[in-house]
């Protein structure tokens, strides 16, 4: 399959935001493993079979360290905001480095301290719940109100992140991933890394000299006094938990919800038995993965993937949301189904860079969608589902709602 074939795989990226699957499947019949060029015109290599996806998220020779690809003649990579000081986390590097970052970030994502948190989050979901006030057409904007604010205030409470600093952040890191056009980032971005930057800076210099607290930078810092991890490895792994924690679990609430109100039949089947939700949560992983495509990956020699050989110093692209559509997989893949049982996604990754906070993403999206549906049962999509728009922030990795316009419907008596 060549590239003139598929026009798209000439132009990797400038394909249909709002509706990628069908390209997706089109593109998956014509084979798991693709050549192609990225819209940027860099070549690279992109996976869309499940079985195929799964070796290639695990495989030793395909890596993720992004400051030696920066070093090696030939390869390409991509450096964004807020540039190298802020890249060295757990999804930049390999082992041993990533197996010592991400054991010094795991303590937080325990069951124990999950169930700790659990409290809070119910509360925030909550307080989002109630204050959502619909326009004078009665409607509201459940990304902003609900989708976007919740799983920023649950990182950053994990983090143990004041208040006012998350209000602070929340709003610069929504500038720094916003799309834009071109390749050069525009002054607001700029901006916002820079204060983003700062306020990082900043809130690890008081936590030095501070009695330990028992939170996730509080853990980070003490590792650092201890000489376990370097500053600029603290500073880039809370960077990097704050994007991950908030902009990927908005998405899942984002899309979770546009799929229900879009098969209305699945969401009376969950209205009628809460306790699928976990189930409904995985299915919405898989249907419409909030991450579309893995991060940065390249090859350090040959590789083979299915039948295709990958030559060393080209960039992987893995494709999460196809992967989750493969019919070689999923039996009717592309039909949404809150009570299948054989989901097994990849959504969440696979191997050692399996997502760290998966189970909070997981307790987050069952929390917040048995609360939507219990006091909003017949919530409805305001606008035409081909009105709304979805965007790709950080070029393949990221893609969100810009807006979810709802009439909510509340229960009464409740």
């Amino acid at each position: 399959m060549t590239t003139t074939e598929i026009p798209a795989l000439d132009r990797w990226g400038e394909f249909d935001r709002d509706n990628p699957f069908p390209l997706f499947a089109h593109v998956q019949a014509a084979g798991p493993v693709h050549a192609i060029r990225l819209a940027d015109g860099h070549r690279a290599f992109l996976v869309v079979g499940y079985e195929e996806a799964r070796v290639a998220l695990h495989h030793p020779d395909l890596s993720k360290d992004m400051h030696r690809a920066l070093e090696q003649e030939g390869a390409v990579v991509a450096e964004g905001l807020p540039g190298r000081d802020f890249a060295r986390h757990m999804l930049s590097v390999d082992p041993p480095d990533h197996t010592r970052l991400r054991s010094l970030a795991a303590g937080a994502f325990t069951r124990t301290r999950l169930a700790a948190l659990e409290p809070a989050i119910h509360r925030a979901v909550g307080a989002l719940l109630g204050a959502l006030t619909p326009d004078a057409d009665g409607v509201v904007d459940l990304v902003a109100g609900f989708a976007a604010p919740l799983p920023f205030t649950v990182i950053g409470d994990l983090l143990g992140l004041p208040e006012t600093e998350q209000v602070r952040l929340a709003g610069w890191f929504a500038t720094l991933l916003a799309p834009h056009p071109g390749s050069e980032p525009p002054p607001a971005a700029v901006a916002a890394s820079d204060n983003i930057v700062q306020a990082l800076h900043d809130l690890v210099d008081r936590r030095w000299d501070s009695p330990p607290a028992e939170d996730l930078l509080g853990d980070l810092v003490r590792a650092c006094r201890e000489q376990q991890l370097t500053r600029q490895e603290l500073l880039s792994t809370v960077f990097q938990l704050i994007v991950a924690g908030h902009h990927t679990t908005t998405s899942l609430i984002g899309n979770g919800v546009v799929a229900l109100l879009t098969h209305p039949e699945q969401r009376d089947v969950l209205l009628a038995d809460l306790t699928l939700v976990p189930r409904a949560v995985e299915e919405f992983m898989r249907w419409d993965a909030p991450v579309p495509h893995s991060t940065f990956r390249y090859a350090v020699r040959d590789v083979s993937v299915g039948d295709v050989v990958i030559p060393a110093g080209t960039q992987v692209i893995v494709s999460l949301a196809a992967a989750g559509r493969d019919p070689a997989r999923y039996p009717n893949p592309d039909t949404l189904d809150v009570t299948r049982t054989d989901n097994g996604h990849l959504a969440f990754g696979h191997g050692v860079h399996h997502c760290l906070g998966a189970r909070l993403a997981r307790l987050e999206g069952v929390i917040a969608f048995t609360a939507l549906l219990h006091r909003f049962p017949s919530m409805q999509l305001a606008v035409p589902r081909s009105e709304l728009r979805w965007d790709h922030g950080d070029g393949l990795v990221l893609r969100g709602l810009t807006g979810l316009p709802v009439r909510l419907n509340e229960r009464t008596g409740t």
